[in-house]
């Protein structure tokens, strides 16, 4: 296509406005810039670029009114992004080439790129290619971009999402693993050890939410509000919610080691089934969870108490 220095939007039409300037976003390297020219303030299309292509460029009022207005939109020079974890917070389609190759962001956020690509048998190239390819495709609309939120509203939402999934679910997992050992745990010794295992990894969990929700969120909010602390209180605090982290994303890969990922025998029943369907799904569900925490929320936090 061609590019151009400034985008007339009065001139295009209206069916068509959102998507010519998306087309002259994405055909932007890194470091360059257009500007689009409006008889209106185009606010709506900031919100659009933000959640379909992440928070990846900047936005700034070259002209703000009352006639007319003219906004700069930047695709910023690269720089190193030395975690997966940063990555995959910034682009939810660079997080998804990390799901789908196999790359923990999660617990395993801190790696390099080239730390990530030589776990999944790849070279540091090769991965940045798919990431290249992954940032020049349309996505669909993402659901929440987390990282443009209030830190405060952040916290909330996994206090009211992710903390009572856990909450809720967690019982009925252990429940349905003790159910499950005892009618076939003679002929599949692993399913005692599953049982046995995900009672520990629930109560460590259970206490884990309950002292992010009774002691680390009130913080962050203080934090939000404008309240001084120590940063040394909250990154301690900090330090040991991620490496409880770390230690439930092994207990995590050590049940599915001990299921050879959840495969089921030919006599599963189906509480063995759904057994292994609701560990799986909660699994999907901590992922995330850890995700938010570990790459966006506590990041974020520290940098705010450091102000």
């Amino acid at each position: 296509m061609i590019k151009t220095a400034q985008l007339n939007v009065t001139q295009i039409e209206p069916r068509l406005k959102h998507p010519t300037i998306f087309e002259h976003f994405d055909a932007l390297v890194q470091g360059e810039a257009f500007e689009i020219l409006n008889d209106h303030d185009p606010k709506p299309l900031y919100y659009q670029l933000l959640g379909e292509r992440g928070n990846i460029f900047t936005w700034e009022y070259v002209e703000n009114g009352p006639e007319w207005w003219r906004i700069r939109i930047t695709k910023p020079a690269a720089v190193q992004e030395d975690t997966v974890g940063s990555i995959a917070a910034k682009d939810i389609r660079k997080a998804d080439v990390f799901k789908k190759l196999g790359i923990d962001f999660c617990c395993g956020g801190k790696k390099s790129l080239q730390e990530a690509a030589e776990s999944v048998g790849l070279n540091e190239q090769e991965l940045k290619d798919q990431l290249a390819r992954a940032e020049q495709q349309a996505h669909g609309s993402i659901a929440h971009d987390f990282d443009s939120w209030d830190l405060a509203f952040l916290s909330d939402y996994i206090h009211n999402v992710h903390h009572k999934y856990v909450r809720e679910q967690g019982p009925i997992i252990e429940q349905l693993a003790d159910k499950v050992a005892m009618r076939h745990g003679s002929e599949h010794r692993e399913l005692l050890a599953l049982a046995e295992g995900m009672h520990a990894f629930m109560a460590d969990l259970y206490n884990h939410v309950k002292t992010e929700d009774e002691k680390l969120f009130p913080v962050i909010k203080q934090l939000v509000s404008g309240g001084q602390l120590q940063p040394s209180h909250i990154k301690e605090t900090i330090a040991t919610m991620e490496e409880e982290h770390e230690d439930a994303g092994n207990e995590l890969r050590q049940f599915r080691a001990l299921t050879r990922d959840y495969k089921l025998p030919a006599n599963a029943c189906n509480s063995y089934t759904y057994l292994f369907e609701k560990i799986k799904e909660f699994e999907n569900d901590l992922f995330q969870h850890i995700h938010l925490e570990n790459n966006v929320l506590f990041p974020k936090a520290i940098a705010l108490s450091q102000n």
